[in-house]
């Protein structure tokens, strides 16, 4: 198969990093994570923006007033 390379790689990462002390679980983590989220979390930001972007806006006309009462 294609991928058992990376497999056989992720492995011994988590094995490498199960192995660690918590006290240095924790930052190697927060190194590689935090990083990887914020990546992720600004491209489907964008993607999302692109997306909303390419939609065509509803017409005003289509938008009914609010009805308006004495004061």
């Amino acid at each position: 198969m294609v991928v058992d390379w990376l497999a056989q790689w992720w492995d011994g990462v988590e094995l490498w990093l199960v192995q660690l002390p918590v006290a240095l679980q924790f930052p190697v983590v927060m190194v590689v994570i935090l990083p990887l989220c914020l990546g992720v979390a600004r491209l489907i930001d964008r993607v999302a923006d692109w997306g909303a972007k390419d939609t065509p806006a509803a017409p005003e006309a289509d938008i009914p007033e609010p009805e308006k009462v004495p004061a």
